[in-house]
């Protein structure tokens, strides 16, 4: 699949994505209905991308005109809509104004955000209009009743273009600084590497039969087909319980952890729990054989570490963490992942070793090369890169944040936005969540004092706003979609595109949530996930501002502990052919993600073993079709059940949320 894509793609993809940046709100915060962008394989993007697709075959079979859509056609407008479906509800949209205003909306006596905190915030980045901040959490007079375009007028907007322009410019150099990381290490990935890219296997087999006139035989292939009804029978079933309980269910969540102990030995599966969803036992199918293993069987050794430590005395207390920003970080033994993600960038920046060299030849003057991954050149890449990190960091420093601070915590924010998204792309992770945060990392290593009153606030501003919650994070979406543009001749139009849909869709995405909040006012929307997390990070950096603190000496012990394990596990990967355990199942043994997926995770591994085990390529071949139709079938039943709640006001969640 190899060719020119048509201007039309471009514009289709445009005006799909930007459709769902403007439902997305109001469908997920408002209607509280399925999630159209959740994940780095979202609903929307591949419900229209099967639509368009039959279409497309369909007219092509009966017209026998030259195709409406090309199969690279298809594939840019699906990958266009998957980079900005993120943009518009966790990857940015969902807790965006929250952030700015939570520290004057929610100030109390009790909580001290008034005297300590508010003096920190420089006025340009928030709101400091009483009024707007009061509407926009109880919405505006009459709201409900407006049009939405009597809404948008309402929008007292005076308070808030100063913040939007200033936060803009620091998102979009965020933005373009993954753009560029990308870019640089696309060749590495994609042609050196060769990644596996799990989550592009289906689009790409999809397209790939349409361009060959065969996608009546993939839809028809038996394999196919039984995944697909088992999916149907399976959500049709669990979809009619939901809105109608006396029709029977067919179980896809088990409560494990009854069968286990409090204490001792199997301590930590006590809260365990079997979910089962098809999609992922198909994305695990077609990942690594290593990588999925490595997934389930670091998440049980995790849970049997606790255990272990249980057993041995060492009940360490959640207080021994101290002030943490991680998300999901509960435990102290969670902090391993702070010095295994360090280990881990730097094995990525070990394998890339001769490539990275190969850019900063081209940047000071050797003749500049682009390899059918890259978007541009790697000289371009390498000084956007520099230039655009240059302004980042003066913004940091003109609202406050120290220089060394910024230079330190700016790094360690795409450290782990960069190891992430290989994790997501190399493993078929479609859902994943941090442990820890950038900022543990940098406490960890540096105390909290480090920061300065100032530097805190600000920093975990900025982390929550893109480098945290990285279940619908752009750079994964890039990563893929340096990947498609392998595939593609004109990569300028397809530059063109990925550029004009990231700055409308940050337009487009910030006005659908203005509407909604001061419609509705954000107090009777499902955004309580949203609230209570931005006040957690407020109330945090109030704790450190008021008892700064050496780094706790427990975290920076598992942290080590961390670091030696990653280090251990990627030289034996490395220089061991028979080595069964792929370190990228290391940094997720305590998200989480895996919570919900390891069990498709051990499923999916477990068929690609029997499969080629015992019946080789050849079965294999044959066999993926069936994990094909598991895919297929989950988000068609996700996105037919999605219509309906709109119809019906509540929604049966076929996929994790």
């Amino acid at each position: 699949m190899h060719g020119k894509i048509r201007k039309r793609a471009i514009a289709l993809g445009i005006i799909f994505g930007l459709i769902i940046c403007a439902f997305t709100p109001f469908n997920n915060a408002y209607l509280n209905a399925t999630p159209l962008a959740g994940g780095h394989f979202p609903l929307a993007p591949f419900f229209i991308l099967a639509w368009l697709t039959a279409i497309s075959a369909i007219h092509h079979k009966i017209l026998r005109s030259s195709p409406l859509m090309t199969g690279l056609d298809l594939m840019t407008i699906w990958i266009l809509t998957v980079i900005v479906s993120g943009i518009s509800y966790t990857g940015l949209a969902r807790t965006f104004f929250i952030n700015l205003t939570a520290p004057f909306h929610f100030a109390t006596i009790g909580n001290k955000w008034k005297e300590i905190l508010q003096p920190l915030l420089p006025d340009a980045l928030h709101p400091t209009d009483p009024t707007a901040v009061e509407q926009l959490y109880n919405g505006i007079k009459g709201g409900p009743f407006m049009d939405n375009i009597d809404v948008l007028k309402s929008i007292p907007w005076g308070a808030w273009i100063t913040p939007l322009l200033w936060w803009g410019a620091f998102i979009l150099l965020c933005y373009f600084i993954m753009l560029c990381l990308t870019n640089i290490f696309s060749r590495q990935w994609v042609e050196n590497e060769r990644l596996n890219f799990p989550l592009l296997q289906l689009p790409r087999f999809m397209e790939e039969a349409l361009d060959q006139g065969l996608y009546g035989s993939f839809l028809g292939n038996k394999f196919f087909l039984i995944g697909l009804i088992f999916c149907v029978c399976l959500h049709l079933m669990n979809g009619l319980h939901f809105y109608i309980p006396s029709v029977p269910e067919i179980p896809t969540l088990i409560l494990a952890g009854t069968y286990f102990s409090k204490t001792g030995l199997f301590s930590g599966f006590y809260k365990l729990k079997i979910y089962f969803y098809p999609a992922f036992v198909g994305f695990a199918f077609l990942a690594s054989r290593q990588i999925s293993f490595s997934f389930w069987f670091f998440f049980l050794l995790g849970g049997l570490f606790y255990g272990l430590l249980n057993v041995a005395g060492l009940n360490i207390p959640a207080s021994a963490l101290g002030v943490t920003f991680g998300p999901t970080l509960t435990r102290p033994e969670e902090t391993q992942m702070i010095g295994a993600y360090l280990v881990f960038f730097c094995f990525i920046v070990w394998l890339a070793r001769q490539h990275l060299m190969q850019v900063i030849r081209e940047a000071f003057g050797s003749q500049s090369t682009k390899s059918a991954s890259e978007w541009m050149s790697l000289r371009f890449s390498f000084w956007g890169l520099v230039i655009s990190s240059a302004l980042l960091l003066c913004w940091c420093v003109y609202f406050g944040i120290p220089m060394l601070v910024a230079l330190v915590v700016l790094i360690a924010f795409f450290i782990f936005t960069l190891v992430a998204s290989k994790a997501i792309c190399q493993g078929g992770i479609a859902y994943f969540t941090l442990t820890a945060a950038p900022l543990d990392c940098v406490t960890a290593m540096f105390g909290t004092k480090f920061f300065g009153s100032a530097g805190i606030a600000i920093t975990a501003i900025c982390q929550k706003i893109l480098f945290v919650d990285l279940r619908e994070s752009l750079m994964p979406s890039l990563v893929h979609g340096s990947k498609v543009n392998e595939w593609i001749k004109n990569k300028r139009l397809f530059l063109f595109g990925i550029i004009s849909i990231i700055l409308l869709g940050v337009a487009v995405s910030f006005g659908a949530m203005l509407i909604v909040c001061y419609k509705y006012g954000i107090r009777e929307l499902q955004l309580d996930w949203a609230t209570r997390t931005s006040m957690t990070v407020y109330d945090n950096v109030v704790r450190v501002i008021q008892e700064p603190a050496a780094a706790s000496h427990w975290v920076t012990t598992f942290a080590t502990v961390g670091a030696i394990v990653m280090l251990t596990l990627v030289a034996a990967y490395n220089r061991l052919p028979w080595w069964p355990l792929h370190p990228i199942g290391y940094l997720t043994a305590y998200s989480s993600a895996m919570k919900i997926l390891w069990f498709s995770f051990f499923l999916g591994w477990m068929c690609n073993q029997l499969t080629l085990r015992y019946g080789g390529v050849g079965l294999f071949k044959r066999v993926r079709y069936l994990f094909f139709g598991l895919i297929m079938g989950d988000f068609l039943m996700g996105g037919a059940w999605a219509l309906y709640g709109l119809y019906a006001g509540q929604s049966y969640q076929v996929l994790p949320g």
